[in-house]
């Protein structure tokens, strides 16, 4: 082998120092883009089927241009001469090399020419641009959940871009508050969403109307949430309109609504401002869910809640004064108050929920009568139990029974057995109604759904899940009866047979 001496070239080592602090970068990263630019030049000038490697002394600037071939096993196929070759035919150059070794054959220093060193240049550049965006991209990424400013740089098709330092963001036109117009120059406050690596450099996704950017402003303009002395819980937006925020204080002295207000409503103001005067309503959160659902709905007053845990469902009872109040403007305090909370919440008038009581009372009343084959005295008693299904009769401890006020253990015993009767009934009418109907098992998965309501269901030609799924609600009340379900439950109904397609829309994004 061939030695070339590697001179030193103090002003590879200035370049690259001088282009890091210029562009802002490791000076490691243009140490990395110049060893590619020189291998680039050297394929070009020995072939680019050779394996040609460089390396740059990070203090010296001395350049080793080397040809690497890969030393593999005597009956493999060599797919390219240049890069690699037999062990028995290495063992010529040294008799310890082994399969996976490696020639290292030293070549001189190359003389570039002007079209080389042009080419060289690019490569460069190329490489300095490729580290400057990815730092950009790092930089950024690590914002994701915090609000930047910026400066309107130019609005296009409706978004907004930014100039924000060292990047341009974009505020598309759906994450800006209605009615909100921006124009060149202005200053603007924003909540970074995203930011996704593309070839032309970091995108940086920015919103105005999203929850938390309205939680963040409080944090700006709350010390107490800011030092974590008070807490938010939730916030519920129709970005422009209205909010509502919860918010609870870990140190009892403390008012967590009175912190976020401030003196003379100065610190609520300041985001009421921000947000181009959204009404913000601050809500103390409780641990109560009817206490905060109460808090929750101000101002209007609610003279009862009633929870329904198992199917995420919470009706509230209003006076028939604070109705249009509890709903709000086109549905708008009852909907923000649902967000908050995270349920549904479905507000009657005093009135509405007694004829719905009497109403549920005489269904169940008559369903008991003839299941039961029992008066409409024993089926009221029942009823005002708070039994409402067969199955609790059937499955309800037998002493529990017994001590309605009328039933004895005779009683109680008999009515359990014609509960359990019914039932075993019921489930082979409905096994040999599934057979002849055809019916999808997939369709008494639906959480929502009982026997009597698939047979309803089948009978109109609704026999697998995906026919769920394609309803709308007021077509699914109209099958089961306006009598048998809710619009809020036909639409939790849908929702739950619609559930596989976004799972599968969420398999085939991540393929």
């Amino acid at each position: 082998m061939e030695n070339f001496e590697n001179m030193p070239r103090p002003e590879i080592v200035v370049v690259a120092d001088t282009v890091a602090r210029e562009k802002n970068i490791e000076k490691e990263d243009v140490f990395v883009a110049m060893e590619i630019a020189i291998q680039k030049a050297g394929r070009t000038k020995y072939g680019s089927e050779h394996d040609i490697r460089v390396k740059i002394d990070r203090k010296t600037g001395a350049i080793t241009l080397a040809r690497y071939r890969e030393v593999v096993a005597n009956d493999a196929v060599i797919e390219n001469e240049a890069a690699q070759i037999l062990l028995k035919d290495a063992k010529a150059y040294d008799k310890t090399l082994k399969v996976g070794d490696y020639i290292i054959d030293p070549l001189p220093p190359i003389d570039f020419g002007r079209v080389a060193a042009q080419t060289a240049k690019q490569v460069i550049m190329q490489q300095v641009r490729e580290a400057e965006r990815n730092k950009q991209f790092e930089e950024y990424k690590e914002k994701i959940g915090t609000i930047i400013n910026g400066t309107v740089k130019r609005v296009e098709f409706g978004n907004t871009i930014l100039d924000i330092g060292k990047a341009e963001a974009v505020l598309r036109h759906d994450e800006t508050i209605p009615r909100e117009k921006f124009k060149n120059g202005d200053r603007v406050r924003a909540y970074v969403l995203d930011v996704r690596r593309e070839a032309k450099g970091p995108q940086i996704f920015l919103s105005r109307t999203c929850p938390e950017f309205m939680a963040k402003l409080f944090t700006q303009e709350v010390p107490e949430i800011y030092d974590g002395v008070v807490q938010i819980m939730g916030v519920a937006r129709d970005p422009g309109s209205k909010a509502k925020i919860a918010v609870r204080a870990n140190d009892k002295t403390i008012d967590p609504v009175g912190a976020c207000v401030g003196l003379r409503g100065i610190r609520v103001q300041a985001v009421v401002t921000e947000l181009q005067g959204e009404k913000i309503d601050i809500v103390p959160y409780s641990e109560d869910k009817a206490q905060y659902i109460v808090s929750a709905l101000a101002p209007a007053e609610v003279t009862k809640v009633v929870l329904d845990e198992e199917n995420n469902r919470i009706e509230v009872v209003v006076s028939e004064d604070q109705f249009s109040l509890a709903i709000g403007r086109r549905g708008q305090n009852v909907k923000l108050a649902s967000q908050l909370v995270g349920s549904n919440i479905d507000v009657l008038t005093e009135e509405q929920e007694q004829e719905r009581r009497s109403n549920e009372n005489k269904v169940r009343t008559q369903r008991f009568m003839e299941a039961l084959d029992v008066d409409d005295m024993i089926a009221h008693l029942l009823v005002a139990e708070g039994f409402s299904t067969i199955d609790e009769i059937a499955m309800v401890e037998l002493s529990e029974l017994a001590e309605i006020e009328g039933f004895d253990e005779d009683v109680a015993t008999e009515l359990q057995n014609r509960a359990k009767e019914f039932i075993e009934k019921r489930n082979k009418e409905f096994a040999a109604k599934s057979k002849s109907l055809k019916i999808d098992e997939s369709l008494k998965t639906v959480n929502g759904l009982d026997q009597d309501m698939i047979i309803a269901l089948a009978e109109k030609g609704i026999k697998n899940i995906d026919d769920l799924a394609d309803l709308a609600a007021d077509e699914l009340i109209e099958i089961l009866g306006d009598t048998t379900i809710s619009e809020t439950e036909a639409n939790e109904i849908i929702m739950a047979a619609r559930e596989h397609w976004f799972e599968n829309d969420k398999a085939e994004t991540k393929e």
